[in-house]
């Protein structure tokens, strides 16, 4: 049988997704398969590029087709080849000088970024002025991150999905981030009003500035951007500008060779061109019975379609259109969404539930007993169902409250059962439950090979916990652990125990040869502030810091704030200052305009909205060590006043303090590490309840205390061992501390880690020398803080790298 020549016009999710479906029901034994793509790459999740931007994935990541599966499949690929147009009478496909002969053609050339009508977007030449960019590309990503280094400030038009994740990716540049956006509330096609001022207030609480109801008029600057105005005559000043006004179709193509089009190109229910039998569209550029969509769930159903008649597999098989459900994180929240956002007819039932603290919102629209419209964020917790509910038409419970929480709807494993085989459990790869029990049954035996296999779960992360359950549903409970589960750090494959041995055996001091010497040479962004944390309490000294393996706030000595200042704490060992440290203070404040002075928690100063330029200026002014009340450190040892002036005070509860934060400074651990003495059992200093507490008790004796928290998670800490004087605090608290430097997973807090540890074999450890390892404890503990370097001295003599060293030149 000859093969007929299939030409695909369009290289992104949705052509390559076709072309799947094609191969998946035999096509390459009908067709030999050519396609063109704008791009020089092989096609990539568009989703995902917010996750490029903002460091936690690699580009190599998100590609759903490296060039290497056009060449197993035998695809003939023109990258980077634009295609001019199609000419119908001879059946060519024409671009860049490229003419490429079809029997069947399809256009999947989707969408670009929609550039509003505002004044001062381009140079005179038609290109985007400098500092000026769109978010729709791996490109126009790349170009963001190049110009973001050393940069301000950076504006983001449009509070949309892509305008709130290109948020979200600039914030990790260090910059202060702030979201323009015309409407009245953010993201107005899958939230209402509520949940849009919840996500805004949430928005706030992650340092980014919302300014609604705002219309962009101008792009200030003439060689570079400077700021933009608007029309109501207020403006804001900024480095960059990214716009995320939404898409518009390319149909360029299709408009050159005589096909229809109106919003989009227009299709059949086959997905196919009413002008022409051999010409099919699929994706975001296809308009079908009037409807655009751009989310992938609706063009996945299109690509089966597609695939089903140009194949002959199921010409009966028809698009009717989608009902659109999506799940996603916005800014790191979960959200779903589903349907109508608003009643839209007298007989519409509300049933609505909020926890504005909390940044929970659940709405439900019911009609005549069926599920019209959903928004669920903060909690997605009964997503599933609903969605479930929702696709199908199924009537719903009386009980209303039920829909909301786990209450009365149907068990997971009814849930399961019911669900039908074609839905889409994850909407960014667009795979199914059948899909996911299809891959267990071929020999699968771990959730994480399943998911690398289909992809499910990969994309923007929402919906890995349903995954995980359908997964544990198809293997019937039988599922082997994976070993990554125990991996120190994603990256490197190695748990912490191997990890340590390897970086001593090999001498890896170094964030990049570790991932040169133990993960192939590739290197995981995710994974560098871990290793930063664990080189530097292997090495100590000897630890060769790399400037891009740490957070910002670590990068810069200080925590950055919402508006993109920074808030700059001094150390003031045990709580305790003086009438002349508080002069310094307060002349600093004054000096750099200061705009809030706050005492913390931890019984310190807390100087709030400080500009980054002003940072090496403030240290040496202050000429005080940090606080470390920015990095997963040790960070302070509260204290109350102890024996010398209260007349309940049984220990000196300040000095201990003081000889504590002392010692230990601001070394490196896996989490944050906070403290306490109490110089009586009334506990002023809340000792019990810190990572590390030490309590006076009668006849000069101290209970130390582990494990303790009071903050999100509430924990009274556990009784390590009750001493009899502040040197043997001391050689506890260092042999603790250590022990959970070189044993903790990666974020664990000592309330975690104890629990998991145990307290009997901690015990056995710290005090009763079980293991042998007692001295070795202290020793490694010792070697860390004789090694110690206060970061902002550093920073003004230029020891360590730094994100100053200009500035330093400056000022010295």
């Amino acid at each position: 049988m000859t093969k007929q020549k299939l030409v695909v016009v369009g290289n992104g999710m949705a052509g390559a997704r076709a072309v799947e479906e094609i191969l998946a029901r035999g096509g390459a034994e009908q067709f030999d398969i050519t396609m063109f793509g704008d791009e020089p790459y092989g096609n990539y999740n568009r989703i995902l590029l917010s996750n490029v931007l903002n460091g936690s994935q690699n580009e190599e990541e998100i590609f759903l087709n490296p060039l290497s599966w056009y060449r197993e499949n035998n695809i003939k690929l023109h990258a980077g080849v634009r295609v001019e147009r199609i000419v119908r009478t001879s059946r060519h496909v024409v671009g860049n000088g490229v003419v490429e002969p079809y029997d069947k053609a399809i256009i999947a050339t989707g969408s670009r970024s929609y550039l509003p009508p505002v004044r001062g977007l381009h140079r005179s030449d038609g290109s985007l002025k400098p500092g000026v960019f769109v978010f729709r590309s791996l490109d126009d990503c790349r170009a963001i991150a190049g110009y973001a280094e050393g940069r301000a400030r950076a504006v983001v038009i449009g509070g949309g999905l892509l305008g709130l994740e290109a948020a979200r990716g600039l914030q990790n540049f260090g910059l202060r981030v702030e979201v323009v956006h015309r409407g009245s509330h953010l993201m107005g096609q899958q939230l209402d009003g509520v949940a849009g001022s919840i996500l805004k207030n949430t928005m706030h609480a992650m340092d980014v500035a919302v300014h609604l109801r705002k219309n962009t008029e101008a792009v200030l600057g003439e060689d570079h951007v400077t700021g933009i105005s608007f029309s109501d005559g207020t403006a804001l000043d900024c480095d960059m500008v990214v716009i995320a006004t939404g898409i518009s179709p390319n149909v360029e193509v299709a408009v050159r060779s005589g096909l229809t089009v109106e919003r989009a190109i227009v299709a059949d229910d086959h997905m196919r061109s009413p002008d022409d039998p051999n010409i099919f569209v699929v994706g975001e550029c296809a308009q079908h019975r009037g409807m655009s969509y751009g989310l992938v769930a609706p063009l996945w159903e299109q690509a089966k379609v597609l695939a089903d008649h140009i194949t002959g597999a199921n010409t009966a098989n028809a698009y009717r259109g989608s009902k659109v459900s999506t799940k996603l994180k916005v800014m790191g929240v979960e959200l779903a969404s589903m349907g109508v956002t608003e009643p839209e007819d007298e007989r519409d039932e509300i049933i609505q539930f909020t926890e504005p603290k909390k940044g929970v919102y659940k709405k439900l629209i019911v009609r005549d007993g069926r599920l019209i419209g959903a928004i669920l964020l903060g909690d997605i917790s009964k997503a599933a169902y609903l969605t479930q509910a929702f696709d199908r038409n199924t009537p719903l419970p009386e009980d209303r409250l039920a829909l909301l929480f786990d209450l009365g709807t149907p068990s997971k494993r009814v849930t399961m059962d019911e669900m039908p085989l074609d839905t889409q459990v994850c909407n960014c790869n667009g795979v199914s439950k059948g899909a996911l029990m299809a891959c267990v049954k071929s020999g699968r035996r771990t959730t994480k090979a399943v998911m690398d296999a289909t992809r499910a779960g990969l994309g923007c992360g929402s919906c890995k916990g349903l995954v995980e359950e359908v997964i544990q549903w198809a293997a019937g409970g039988h599922l082997e652990e994976d070993p990554s589960v125990h991996y120190y750090v994603p990256g490197v494959p190695l748990n912490k125990t191997d990890l340590i041995r390897a970086c001593r055996e090999q001498n890896l001091k170094s964030v990049s040869s570790v991932f040169k010497a133990l993960a192939g040479g590739k290197e995981d962004a995710g994974s560098k502030p871990g290793l930063a944390s664990l080189l530097s309490i292997i090495w100590a000294g000897e630890y060769e810091e790399e400037r891009d393996a740490r957070f910002i706030n670590e990068r810069v000595h200080a925590n950055i704030q919402r508006d993109g200042t920074f808030s700059v704490i001094p150390q003031m060992a045990g709580g305790v200052t003086s009438p002349a440290q508080l002069r310094r203070i307060a002349d600093v404040a004054e000096k750099y305009h200061v705009p809030l002075v706050k005492l913390t928690g931890g019984q310190r100063i807390d100087l709030v909205g400080v500009k980054k330029d002003d940072l090496p200026k403030m240290w040496q002014d202050l000429g005080m060590p940090s606080g470390h009340a920015y990095g997963k450190s040790y960070r302070t040892c509260k204290s109350c006043i102890g024996t010398d002036y209260c007349r309940y005070g049984v220990g000196d509860s300040i000095a201990l303090a003081v000889r504590i934060e002392t010692y230990l400074k601001g070394i490196d651990s896996p989490h944050k590490l906070k403290m306490a003495t109490a110089g009586c059992p009334r506990n002023c200093s809340e000792a019990m309840v810190k990572d590390f507490g030490a309590v006076a008790v009668e006849g000069g004796r101290w209970e130390l205390y582990i494990g303790g928290a009071a903050g999100a998670h509430v924990r009274k800490g556990d009784i390590l061992c009750t001493v009899d004087s502040p040197d043997a605090v001391m050689t506890y608290l260092s042999r603790f501390v250590q022990y959970y430097r070189e044993n903790a997973k990666y974020l664990e807090r000592t309330y975690s880690f104890v629990e998991r540890v145990g307290l009997e074999k901690i015990r056995a450890i710290v005090v009763d020398d079980s293991e042998g390892i007692a001295a070795q404890l202290e020793a490694n503990l010792l070697s860390s803080t004789t090694a110690y370097k206060d970061p902002w001295k550093a920073a003004l003599t230029s020891q360590v790298p730094n994100e100053f060293s200009s500035l330093l030149r400056v000022i010295q």
